[in-house]
């Protein structure tokens, strides 16, 4: 796992190349293996039951409190840390999982697109009526006529993805059903926010304004879970242990202290009780409770790598890099091969720099970039790695694949340009760079956006 704190402060702009023309492109991205790894054990086997291959489908979790869940940018799976941690239960996930699981499988993420344009239609008459209208002299009728517009085309287009909701809540359940699992959550989900209907779309959460709660579909939805048979099926105890650690880990990153205190008090000694408190702990800057609460943590269960991930980041952020690299390097024994538990640990190399620090970190980040090679977070390690190291050319080439996958397209341009004129011709990094300058080149027409977001001209 990269830890939650340092992703959210230094990732933020990942979501610009990640989650590209989506609604959470503003926001950043909560990048943590413990959590990423629950929502993937969950989501695969829907993917699977719904027929789409779950290598397919990416999985990202936005840092924001709304409750929200979308797909968008192709096959791409968004929830907002918000609606997991509102949620009461893992049914009521797994019941949104699978809502959004059938806008990719049953090509909604299509026909939404077409619906959009046959929307926009009525939309642009009344607008061209209402310029005719302001031109004529009729000025209250021309506003009125401009005004109408957008409310032409939103009704045109929720009368559209009315249908596609309801066959969403019906695939829904058929996926949790064929899975064995209760489909309790969806109806239970639906239900517990009904209110937001009666509430005005700029108070409604994102969800209920995308995906409307009309009393009928709710009933609707309802029956069919019943007719499922599965309604009083629990979820199983791990599920039910992933659920919680998860809320708790979002709990103790994201919340204020007053919140995990009430949520978490210390008469609780629940193990996510005590995992969200030794966070809020660190958040607040007290070392000796934070690592008390986390030993006591790997006292009870030894083999957690993300018990010993946390000790790691707890020290490092304290200023402790040596003391944080024995936990880092038991993390990654307990679970080899992980990318984010990789960085952490180079982070750590690289900041105590003695001996073999560097090139281990240098070999951790390139074993971690081959399993996510847009990982600009690791990219940019990467690069101060080898820039310690004295390699500044091939450092160059890393930071410009850093910007290059967070969309700075002239900061990519520029470090690339500068590798070239360090490297040796025909070498793999030389070419590397020369791929990247070509890819960026500013006088490509494609290429003027990224430009003139960094208020740059071609």
């Amino acid at each position: 796992m990269l830890p939650i704190r340092t992703t959210i402060t230094l990732l933020a702009a990942l979501v610009v190349t990640l989650v590209v023309n989506s609604p959470a492109q503003a926001q950043s991205i909560i990048r943590d293996t413990e959590i990423e790894e629950t929502l993937r054990e969950w989501t695969d086997p829907i993917l699977d039951v719904a027929g789409l291959r779950p290598a397919d489908v990416d999985l990202y979790i936005i840092n924001d409190p709304s409750l929200n869940a979308f797909v968008a940018g192709g096959q791409n799976i968004h929830l907002n840390t918000g609606l997991i941690i509102a949620a009461d239960n893992p049914g009521q996930i797994l019941g949104v999982i699978g809502h959004e699981t059938c806008h990719i499988a049953c090509g909604h993420t299509v026909s939404r697109t077409r619906a959009a344009e046959v929307a926009s239609r009525p939309a642009l008459v009344s607008i061209g009526l209402g310029i005719l209208a302001l031109a004529a002299g009729a000025g209250d009728a021309g506003v009125a006529l401009l005004a109408s517009s957008q409310q032409f085309a939103a009704l045109n287009f929720f009368k559209h993805t009315r249908s596609e909701e309801a066959a969403a809540d019906a695939a829904a359940v058929a996926y949790l059903a064929a899975l064995g699992l209760s489909p309790a959550g969806l109806v239970e989900f639906f239900e517990n926010y009904r209110y937001q209907e009666v509430l005005s779309d700029t108070r409604r959460d994102p969800y209920f304004r995308a995906h409307p709660l009309a009393s009928d579909r709710i009933r609707t939805a309802r029956q069919l879970a019943e007719d499922t048979g599965l309604m009083d099926v629990p979820p199983t105890p791990e599920m039910l242990r992933q659920f919680d650690m998860m809320q708790a880990k979002l709990v103790g990153f994201l919340e204020p202290a007053a919140l995990v205190r009430r949520n978490y008090p210390p008469d609780d000694t629940s193990l996510a009780a005590r995992y969200a408190r030794s966070i809020a702990a660190m958040q607040a800057g007290d070392l000796t409770a934070s690592i008390r609460e986390i030993d006591a943590l790997i006292a009870e269960e030894p083999e957690n790598p993300f018990f010993h991930e946390l000790k790691g980041q707890t020290l490092y952020e304290a200023g402790k890099v040596d003391e944080s690299i024995p936990p880092y390097e038991r993390a990654n024994e307990l679970k080899p091969g992980q990318p984010l538990l990789q960085i952490g640990l180079a982070q750590s190399l690289t900041q105590r720099g003695v001996d073999d620090d560097l090139a281990r970190a240098e070999e951790l980040l390139k074993s971690s970039l081959l399993t996510e090679p847009r990982n600009a977070f690791a990219w940019r390690e990467l690069s101060i790695t080898l820039h310690r190291m004295g390699r500044n050319g091939e450092a160059d080439v890393a930071y410009a694949e850093a910007s290059l996958n967070i969309g700075n397209y002239p900061d990519a341009n520029i470090f690339a340009g500068r590798a070239l004129k360090k490297l040796e011709k025909g070498t793999p990094t030389f070419i590397q760079a020369l791929d990247i300058l070509n890819q960026t080149d500013p006088r490509l027409p494609e290429n003027a956006p990224y430009y003139r977001r960094r208020g740059l001209s071609q």
